[in-house]
């Protein structure tokens, strides 16, 4: 058995187990399959929870109990070692899909079929799932149930397909040598932008992306920003206005950063810290705040560039920092109380 297949069987048969649950059995095969001293991270409104049942009560049970028939419909499924700290981690991406038939975080059900974007970061020891990050578009779910909470987005939002070559489940280990090339391209790129960063620059010549990605890249974005194709209109429609519209940009490192053949995947608490000017999103500047981004980036690499990377940004989050909370104002609005 490859290093890694013992820890996404961990995994997988978590999975497998979760696909059955509902709001009365979750919180038990949850417990069956995590450490005692387990920790969860997700998206606002839900952020650190540090037991079964803060997690369970605060995100698994509202969930299962508005969306029916939930199912789990992964893309990429990969492991790794965590180069941040010591630790094998298992990514899985994809969507979460079923039966918006009840309200959940404000927004009115629809009845119909919903798809949720979502990568799932978790961390095994001792034979069982011991940390969980758990990132969801929580604003594309508010799209699909018509009341999306934003101006209109530069990139194009859509139900976003896995990899071109329909090669991110990875049950079998992958030769280590393509993992460690896939790493290596991911951090020079990651280099550059942050040496970009430091600099004060506000822009990005377009060469030195093209050192890192293939010129027909794909950039699946979140909503709110939606996604780009090709190095001109990924910079068009995202990295420019990202660039110069936020001020102050900081980098904060990873929690977890690992790879497995042509795929790699990371996680900040927060990535990123930056100001916005105005502009950036269709919104206003928010002054002299300073706003923390939490992000997830999956990578393709094909040959020596990279060409399809998934994000989700926890927006809401970013958003609520600035003192917009987007649930509270959704909910007032559609479900007001006189």
């Amino acid at each position: 058995m490859g290093r890694f297949q013992h820890a996404k069987k961990i995994v997988q048969s978590y999975f497998d187990a979760m696909d059955y649950a509902t709001p009365a059995t979750v919180a038990q095969i949850i417990k069956e399959h995590t450490t005692e001293e387990y920790q969860w991270r997700g998206v606002y409104p839900f952020r650190v929870q540090k037991s079964v049942k803060e997690v369970c009560n605060a995100f698994w049970k509202p969930l299962l109990t508005s969306i029916t028939h939930l199912q789990r419909r992964q893309d990429i499924f990969i492991g790794g070692d965590n180069e941040i700290t010591d630790g094998i981690w298992v990514l899985s991406m994809g969507h979460f899909m079923g039966l918006f038939d009840q309200e959940w975080l404000g927004v009115r059900p629809t009845g119909k079929m919903i798809n949720i974007r979502y990568a799932e970061f978790s961390k095994v020891e001792d034979g069982k799932i011991s940390e969980t990050g758990l990132f969801l578009d929580l604003i594309g779910f508010m799209d699909q149930a018509g009341v999306y909470p934003l101006p209109q987005s530069t990139g194009s939002y859509f139900i976003y397909p896995g990899p071109r070559d329909h090669n991110g489940i990875l049950t079998e280990d992958a030769p280590q040598e393509e993992g460690v090339k896939t790493l290596e391209l991911v951090n020079k790129m990651v280099q550059d932008l942050s040496e970009l960063n430091d600099s004060g620059a506000m822009g990005c010549p377009p060469e030195v992306l093209a050192k890192s990605w293939a010129e027909d890249m794909i950039w699946y974005g979140p909503a709110g920003i939606g996604a780009s194709y090709t190095i001109p209109r990924y910079q068009l429609q995202h990295q420019l206005p990202f660039r110069n519209n936020l001020d102050g940009k900081k980098f904060n490192g990873h929690v977890c950063r690992f790879a497995e053949g042509n795929f790699a995947c990371f996680f900040g608490w927060p990535n990123l810290t930056n100001k916005p000017l105005g502009g950036f999103l269709g919104l206003p500047g928010g002054g002299d705040i300073s706003a923390d981004m939490q992000v997830v980036d999956v990578y393709y690499r094909k040959n020596d560039k990279l060409v399809e990377n998934w994000v989700l940004i926890d927006i809401p989050w970013w958003l609520k920092q600035q003192g917009l909370d987007i649930f509270e104002r959704t909910s007032s609005i559609c479900n007001p109380k006189f």
